[in-house]
Parts: C-alpha cells; structure tokens; sequence
C-alpha cells in the first residue's frame, strides 16, 4: 500500500502546517543559472550534475 493512502492530505488544517507565508516552494537563494544550457550537459551526460559542474552554468 502507498504511504499516501495511509495518510490523510485532505484536510485543510493539514496543508497549513506547512504553509506559513502562502508560498508552496522554498524561497530562492538568488542563484540564477542559465537553464538550457544544463539541460542539455544533463542529456548528454546522461546523469545529474554535480555541484563543481553546475559552477560553469551560474550568471553571475
């Protein structure tokens, strides 16, 4: 059985325990990337990259 069906995520009181200021992601730490660029390292990769990787992508 999925752990989501044990469990109740329904219930209004519920979702506002994790919200506190209306958003539903995390804020952003300022980092900007150049997106397309990554995606396309990743496919050719084949795999996710890696912190050092990702350094090359930042806008600074």
């Amino acid at each position: 059985m999925l752990a989501t069906m044990k469990n109740e995520y329904n219930k209004l009181s519920d979702i506002e325990r994790f919200i506190t200021d209306g958003r539903l992601t995390e804020p952003s730490n300022g980092k900007r990337f150049e997106w397309r660029e990554m995606i396309e390292e990743v496919k050719k990769l084949g795999r996710p990259l890696k912190e050092e990787e990702t350094k090359k992508f930042r806008i600074k």
